[in-house]
């Protein structure tokens, strides 16, 4: 089923914030150094940022250390720690499940669940990671051109030459979007094969697709609802589309990690990103969240949703990248 958050809510700041986080998050951290975590992630900054103060602000002595990069650096810097002694990050906080599933082949998620995960869908849900927010993928095109009823339009004439993709290796939110269009019937690695004959272009990142829409450089591309919608508000010349079989829910999780010496605080901070005043400081900084009616942007009525069949692609997504690879290369 698709998850959707249609309630606006307000987030209160500054005492009221504090008042709420320490109502609604039991705190394990005494204070000093051992408290003190590193998060990785590749959430957005101001998403990252209003979490991570809200917390600080109900655990006075504990600092939140953050590494913050898309996915594809965030797998370098992985990568890095394990060359050098070992993980540095006490909890991951990633934005696919295709990602996170990759770190945890490698053992380096420890079991974990959140304090309360009864609110989250049991689709999000694992014994090493647990989703917290959600990213819709969907089409933009210009103002003026024709929107595509459907994701295989793409590949046709109206749009040759004209169409832009975010970058899989880059981007956590094109990796899911191929792994769901290269398993979904009538797609396949040949939808990607049509688009490359069609003369489409790949980009680092969702962003850039929608900046080169706005700018006329492309007719039309693949990115993130939230940030088109963003844009349109602020009278961008485009129209957001959400083509059959739907827009691509993919979702984010967090976990702890099996890190040695792991903070004493991590899965205190996982479960309070997971618990329902995360989400609403998530909510309010319009971000599509896990748990329904917590606010965030609203999905246009009637825009129908596609949910990825997460545990099929994890065994599947690393040939489907290279094939990929193999199509559009770098």
């Amino acid at each position: 089923m698709a998850v959707r958050a249609r309630v606006s809510v307000e987030i209160c700041v500054g005492l009221s914030v504090v008042a709420l986080v320490a109502a609604s998050c039991s705190s394990n951290s005494s204070g000093g150094s051992k408290s003190d975590l590193t998060v990785y992630t590749c959430a957005s900054a101001n998403v990252e940022q209003a979490v991570v103060k809200a917390y600080e602000g109900a655990h006075p002595g504990t600092k939140v250390n953050v590494f913050r990069a898309p996915t594809g650096q965030l797998n370098a810097r992985v990568a890095g720690d394990l060359r050098s002694g070992g993980l540095r990050a006490d909890v991951i906080w990633a934005c696919d499940p295709l990602t996170m599933h990759g770190y945890d082949t490698q053992g380096l998620l420890a079991d974990w669940t959140p304090a309360d995960a009864s609110d989250i869908p049991a689709a999000y849900r694992g014994p090493r990671f647990t989703g917290v927010h959600v990213l819709y993928m969907v089409a933009v095109v210009h103002e003026g051109t024709p929107p595509p009823g459907a994701w295989s339009d793409l590949t046709g004439p109206a749009y040759r030459g004209a169409v832009a993709l975010p970058d899989p290796s880059f981007a956590a939110s094109a990796l899911g979007t191929l792994g769901y269009l290269a398993a979904a019937p009538g797609y396949g690695l040949d939808f990607y094969k049509r688009l490359e004959a069609n003369g489409a272009k790949q980009v680092n990142s969702p962003d850039d697709v929608l900046t080169g829409v706005e700018q006329g450089r492309y007719k039309a591309g693949i990115t993130l609802a939230n940030t088109a919608y963003a844009g349109q508000k602020k009278g961008s010349p485009i129209e957001v589309v959400w083509p059959a079989p739907g827009g691509v829910a993919i979702y984010g999780p967090i976990g702890v990690t099996t890190r040695k010496n792991r903070s004493s605080s991590a899965g205190d901070f996982a479960s309070f990103v997971a618990s329902r005043t995360g989400q609403k400081i998530m909510a309010g900084e319009g971000t599509y969240v896990a748990v329904p009616g917590q606010g965030g942007p609203p999905l246009p009525a009637g825009s129908p949703v596609a949910e990825p069949d997460w545990p099929r692609l994890f065994g599947t997504y690393k040939s489907v990248l290279a094939e990929y690879t193999a199509v559009f290369g770098r």
